[in-house]
């Protein structure tokens, strides 16, 4: 067995494969590169045009989705239909539940304008048509000759009652009393009194006959008033017509072809011949009031509430990035007047689905399942087509406060929503729902192969970044190290990475350094100094670990051999930033009935990956060296020093070493270190963080003082995933660092043992020279042993 080659631990760039001099002499790219099959997915959803076939854009952060989408729809043809103004105005029928009106796009703003104009005008013809000569001498005429009537009709009665000497007079404003006549005095109670019984009971059937002609006056007048309202309110319909109705008709006529807005036009010109004191002012609260505007000074139940405005042809893109209950659905606002508090149809404001009404909506899942009644609510809208504005505080509260209920909008709208996929698997199995409305899920790569074609594709996405960003351009040596960083973070050397956000934060902070020393491009120096800066920002918690190495404290022995006792390599992780480091794992072996005792297990610091692992190897051992007859050895395995829990099969390959060390009794070289996973067969497979934990020995052994001629070993399937730093190729290059492949138990063992470990004979038999001869030996000495015993 050969270690690796230093080639082999680092795939870098052939520059000649990148025939340019800087990124400003490549084309950027119009659309996320190697998302092929989303793009074809999203492609497909909103061409579709039937329910349901909204886009769950699956993948996790950081892989250009949103960006993917918002430059698909910027390319996408020209919208079949044209867009729409949304419009509320109040239902005079039923003020609580306002009419809506759709307008082709851009009407919307001139009929609210046109409106406003109308409004202001009939606020200063109205009250002008009032007060003018005509009509008050009409008025007045209407006024005098009711008075008159009225006058007439009260003296004629008065008279009647006077011929018998009785008074007619006003006792209250509206009520009259006839009172019986002393002379030129109303009669006391003492001198009614004195009257002989024929003058009383005259008197009483004089008043009894006038109290009923008093009442016929009474109705006849009231019905005088009636016939002087209904001649008041004809004059002033006449006079209303005379200065409105031209404006009014024009308006309705201009407008005419768009539904509903003729009948509203009507509709608000008897509206305003019923409320002409919210014109003339003749109730001051009401006037206040309708006066109330949020804008302007100018009477609320005329004004066209625009909704939503669309200034162009072109399909809305909405981007939502707080979707609470109101943002989506829209809100009512109320106006508190007096201590009292209104609302009306001019407060009804949109939500993002009435903006993005006839085009797109894009979501972060996570944050609409986060708010209250938002999912439920956006499945019954899209259910049933229309977005309805109800009062949140209805769903929260038992209020009976009386609210709006406007007139639903009729929605046509593609949803796009971006998630995760643990999130998209907890909708599809706890609602049943989701899977109907969202029916096409476009799943998004997290890779993409690196070949010499995809590798020159790479460079034009860095080229677009650097011209989206404005940052400075990326000169060829610097686009290669991207590259190969890209492929680093793939953890492969045939893949690269489609993190674009990972790869962003990268440029631009190669462009600050690059600024900072005042370079016109960005440079092979500039990338390293960006990832160096960002390995020392986050470095803290390794370094801390480092420095119990190199003081000690952290035990780990680098030279001599050791019964076992092996260096394993595991990856540790502190928000995000992830760095390798060496762990000792020992074992001991004793009499007993062959079980593997693992500490961690016993005493639940094993996560169920590691203890599967285990329990993979302890099957291993049975099938080894207790395949016709019990191992009469127990072995206890445990990670020193570790205190927390450890998860994750990538130790049973040293695990199993350092048994098998235990049970031949044969050292371990400690200048080794060692990760891979072990399956039934002995066959080593590949796991994942191989970079890290090759780079965390070294960094372990530089921490010690002593780097030279150390080694790790791991899966031969892992090579492909090498893309070590600098650092540790230096190190095999100079200092005897050294990198060796393994398909099998065997040759591990060899490598730390230094003995084979064994091919067995036709009878099944171990060489003496061997591990597994050694281990045979041993066990069968303890047979004999044990049945040595039960005979005696």
């Amino acid at each position: 067995m050969k270690p690796l080659a230093t080639k082999q631990l680092y795939k870098a760039c052939v520059l000649k494969e990148l025939p340019f001099a800087s990124t400003d002499a490549l084309e950027p790219l119009n659309e996320i590169v190697g998302q092929d099959r989303a793009r074809e997915a999203v492609r497909f959803a909103l061409a579709m045009p039937h329910n349901g076939y909204n886009v769950y854009a699956l993948g996790r952060s950081g892989l250009g989705k949103r960006t993917m989408m918002l430059r698909y729809l910027e390319q996408k043809p020209e919208p079949t239909e044209k867009a729409s103004d949304w419009c509320y105005v109040a239902n005079y029928d039923d003020p609580r539940n306002p009419r809506v009106l759709r307008l082709p796009g851009g009407t919307g703003d001139r009929l609210r304008q046109d409106v406003d104009r109308l409004v202001s005008r009939l606020v200063k013809v109205i009250p002008q048509a009032f007060d003018s000569d005509t009509y008050q001498s009409r008025f007045e005429d209407l006024k005098q000759r009711y008075a008159v009537r009225q006058e007439q009709a009260l003296n004629a009665l008065s008279e009647e009652a006077r011929q018998h000497n009785v008074d007619l007079s006003m006792s209250t404003p509206g009520g009259y009393r006839l009172t019986a006549m002393n002379g030129d005095e109303p009669h006391t109670n003492e001198s009614f009194s004195a009257l002989s019984e024929e003058e009383k009971r005259s008197f009483e059937e004089t008043i009894r006959d006038l109290e009923k002609k008093l009442r016929r006056v009474i109705r006849q007048i009231a019905e005088w008033e009636e016939e002087h309202a209904e001649q008041q309110h004809k004059l002033n319909e006449e006079t209303l017509d005379h200065v409105s109705s031209h404006l009014i008709d024009e308006l309705a006529e201009r407008y005419g072809d768009y539904p509903g807005v003729a009948e509203h036009f009507q509709a608000m010109k008897s509206d305003i011949a019923e409320n002409l004191d919210i014109f003339l002012e003749d109730g001051e609260d009401k006037a206040a009031f309708a006066y109330a505007s949020l804008e302007q000074r100018l009477p609320r139940r005329y004004r066209i509430n625009l909704l939503v405005s669309r200034t162009d042809d072109s399909v809305p893109v909405v981007v939502e990035e707080n979707p609470t209950y109101h943002n989506l659905f829209g809100f009512i606002e109320n106006v508190t007047y007096k201590g009292t508090v209104y609302t009306d149809f001019s407060l009804i404001r949109p939500g993002s689905l009435h903006r993005a009404n006839g085009g797109y909506l894009l979501m972060d899942a996570t944050k609409v399942l986060e708010h209250a009644f938002v999912w439920d609510a956006l499945k019954r809208a899209l259910r049933s087509r229309e977005i309805s504005i109800h009062s949140l505080e209805r769903e929260l509260t038992l209020s009976g406060t009386i609210s709006l209920e406007p007139e639903a909008v009729p929605l046509d709208v593609k949803l796009v929503l971006f998630g995760d996929r643990d999130t998209w698997l907890v909708l599809q199995e706890y609602d049943p729902e989701f899977a109907e409305l969202f029916r096409v899920t476009a799943d998004f790569e997290n890779e993409m192969p690196r070949t010499t074609d995809s590798q020159a594709l790479y460079a034009k996405f860095i080229a677009s970044l650097c011209q989206d960003k404005k940052l400075l351009p990326c000169n060829r040596k610097a686009v290669a190290r991207v590259i190969e960083y890209s492929a680093r973070l793939a953890e492969h050397q045939d893949r690269l990475s489609l993190h674009a956000v990972d790869i962003a934060n990268l440029l631009r902070e190669s462009d600050f350094h690059a600024r900072e020393l005042e370079a016109g491009r960005i440079e092979d120096e500039h990338i390293r100094k960006a990832l160096a800066s960002a390995d020392y920002r986050s470095g803290r918690i390794r370094d801390e670990f480092l420095r119990g190495f190199s003081d000690g404290s952290t035990l780990i022995s680098l030279r001599g051999e050791v019964v076992g006792q092996i260096n394993a390599l595991s990856v540790l992780s502190t928000g995000g930033y992830e760095f390798g480091l060496p762990n000792r794992i020992s074992a001991t072996c004793q009499y007993g009935d062959g079980d593997v005792i693992h500490i961690e297990r016993d005493v639940k610091l094993s996560g169920s990956i590691h203890s599967k692992g285990v329990m993979i190897l302890s099957a291993w051992l049975s099938s080894r060296f207790a395949r016709e007859q019990p191992m009469p050895l127990t072995a206890t395995l445990t990670f020193e020093q570790s205190y927390a829990e450890i998860d994750g099969d990538s130790a049973s390959l040293g695990e199993l070493c350092a048994i098998i060390s235990s049970l031949s009794e044969l050292p371990i070289r400690q200048d080794r270190a060692v990760t891979g996973s072990v399956n039934q067969f002995g066959e080593v497979q590949p796991v994942g963080g191989v970079n890290e934990k090759v780079e965390g020995f070294h960094d372990a052994c530089v921490a010690r003082g002593d780097s030279k001629d150390k080694a790790v070993i791991l899966p031969a399937m892992n090579v492909q995933n090498l893309m070590l730093d600098s650092r540790v190729r230096d190190s095999v290059r100079d200092h005897g660092f050294q990198v060796y492949p393994v398909t099998t138990v065997e040759e591990a063992l060899e490598l730390l043992l230094g003995m084979p470990a064994g091919t067995p004979d036709k009878q099944g038999q171990y060489p003496a020279d061997t591990v597994y001869g050694r281990i045979e030996r041993r066990l069968a000495e303890l047979r004999r042993r044990q049945d040595d015993e039960k005979s005696g």
